[in-house]
């Protein structure tokens, strides 16, 4: 893709998985018992890009989502001076925590990575804009035909718990608890280590 473009094609994968691992906030009216908010949604046009993606209906999270977004595609366009095809990879892990004895911390134990594999391209060769829309389509799809299998998520926590498997500090939206890596070698991030149990080996390549 070309510099320009890195932003919203990040942005409209990552967001495609937010809206499905995301909930509205919950409300417990016991220790088991809740009920759970509606989730919000708007259509996101893209500047450099011809396509429009579905985005939850938060300036919180999309405001994070942005930030960190930011941060890799300077990375990578900066990069592209000293190296003939710059590459990195960002990726959206989503995990759980698991209380550990005092005085250490919890423990994070991821439960699905998404990671997206990132390779600049010269803006004046014909045809790459056509080829990034085409490309974000299919994994887009990907992503909405797969993501609703039964696959391992963490169970509904109870009143106690639910800081363990949600990010419970927006306002509007209670996503799963996630982290974002960055890196420019192109390869995946090794933080997920060996306590993973359940991953999602899926690497969307762009």
């Amino acid at each position: 893709m070309e510099g320009r473009q890195v932003d919203e094609v990040i942005a409209s994968i990552f967001h495609t998985v937010l809206f499905h691992r995301s909930c509205g906030k919950f409300t417990y009216n016991s220790e088991e018992s809740y009920s759970i908010r509606t989730v919000s949604y708007v259509d996101v046009d893209c500047d450099f890009i011809d396509f429009t993606y579905v985005c939850c209906d938060s300036e919180a999270l999309a405001s994070r989502i942005k930030r960190e977004i930011s941060d890799f595609s300077e990375l990578l366009r900066g990069a592209a001076p000293s190296t003939a095809s710059p590459h990195g990879s960002i990726s959206l892990e989503f995990f759980q925590k698991r209380r550990a004895r005092w005085p250490f911390q919890p423990e994070c134990v991821p439960w699905e990575v998404w990671t997206v594999c990132c390779e600049l391209v010269d803006r004046s060769l014909p045809g790459e804009h056509e080829s990034v829309v085409e490309m974000l389509q299919d994994k887009i799809v990907f992503i909405t035909e797969i993501i609703n299998r039964h696959e391992y998520v963490p169970k509904m926590p109870s009143r106690s718990d639910v800081d363990l498997i949600f990010d419970t500090s927006y306002s509007d939206i209670q996503p799963y608890l996630f982290k974002i890596h960055k890196s420019l070698a192109g390869a995946p991030s090794t933080s997920v280590g060996n306590t993973v149990r359940k991953l999602i080996r899926d690497t969307l390549a762009l």
